[in-house]
């Protein structure tokens, strides 16, 4: 089954604020953009289908991509200038002489964990995770298989914590399988692990077409504060247009408060992008609201839960020691944003 098939199977502002008036079309920035095609990029295409990124000056052209790290080539190559994905390999990439700049974040508490119908049966009421996941293995001779993105991606990393570090699982009673987002999807669906680590709009798919799919941990329980997806740019990007930056923060801020205010409206935005505009777009609304979608674009609030994260990642191995974020993260966007409307 392909992406196509199967969402056409399925699918912090407390209150719009004002802003100033959209700034006069700029001359015209071509931006190349990366993301990988979760509800977490919501904000950045909410702020590019209601136009504010074309009236800010900003030409827009999108590549998707399965999960952070592999983004990480088309930074170093050049290829991208824009950056929609997991906050985690960012420091990594900056190690490796990469000029990356966080200027935004978009969703934090993203990543959560279900069950396959073949383990929610082991999570009975008042047995807790590593109870059942012991079950699970007693039961069938084998350990659960949790299906997540690559090492060093943020669901990857949150997943590992949620295991050994919250809910103190054996690591004989499970195996974890790396495998993109699609495939992370359609595996935990038609059975082929026993579950995983999932981002909206899965999470929504997923329990729309099996209810025996069952939400085990919520993203603040699998990792504290948990830091999710941002958006960066390149720092030839930054420098050359820092107007357009400007406007692209500022984009998002509104484009998080129109999500809050109006998520009916903002829906076909996100299915479009998500969905190439098959998705229902009720079933991409309900996953705007769902409590695996929390819309942050403040990237302060994240500096220290991501150096939280990067501190397991060492523990895990997935990197060798921890790196300086000095220049990492860029708030002085954001900071006009919200005092100026940009």
């Amino acid at each position: 089954m392909d992406r196509r098939q199967f969402l056409i199977a399925g699918s912090s502002l407390a209150a719009a604020m004002p802003f100033a008036a959209a700034p006069a079309r700029a001359q015209s920035v071509a931006a190349r953009v990366g993301y990988i095609p979760i509800v977490g990029t919501a904000p950045f295409f909410v702020a590019n289908g209601e136009g504010w990124l074309k009236q800010g000056g900003i030409d827009v052209a999108v590549t998707v991509f399965e999960s952070g790290p592999n983004m990480i080539q088309a930074l170093a190559s050049g290829t991208i200038d824009v950056y929609v994905a997991g906050v985690a390999p960012l420091a990594v990439a900056r190690s490796r002489g990469i000029d990356i700049r966080v200027v935004a974040s978009t969703a934090i508490g993203e990543n959560v964990v279900v069950s396959a119908p073949s383990l929610t049966k082991f999570f009975t009421p008042g047995t807790n995770a590593a109870a059942a996941f012991k079950a699970f293995r007693a039961a069938n001779g084998k350990a659960a298989r949790l299906a997540t993105q690559p090492a060093g991606s943020v669901p990857n990393t949150t997943l590992q914590y949620w295991l050994w570090e919250v809910a103190k699982v054996d690591k004989a009673d499970v195996e974890i399988v790396p495998m993109g987002i699609d495939a992370t999807q359609q595996a935990i669906l038609a059975g082929a692990v026993d579950g995983g680590s999932v981002r909206e709009p899965a999470l929504t798919i997923l329990q729309t077409r099996n209810p025996q799919i069952k939400l085990v941990a919520g993203g603040e329980e699998v990792f504290p504060g948990q830091p999710g997806t941002v958006v960066a740019v390149s720092g030839a990007f930054a420098t050359k247009n820092p107007q357009a930056v400007q406007n692209l923060v500022t984009g998002l801020v509104r484009a998080a408060a129109l999500i809050k205010a109006d998520p009916k409206k903002a829906a076909p935005h996100v299915g479009a992008a998500l969905g190439k505009g098959i998705v229902d777009p009720e079933l991409i609304q309900k996953a705007l609201v769902s409590p695996a979608s929390q819309f942050e674009i403040d990237p302060r609030k994240i500096i220290e839960p991501s150096r939280a994260m990067q501190a397991y990642q060492v523990k895990l191995g997935s990197l060798e020691k921890e790196l300086p974020f000095d220049g990492l993260f860029e708030t002085q966007y954001f900071e006009r944003a919200i005092k100026t409307g940009g």
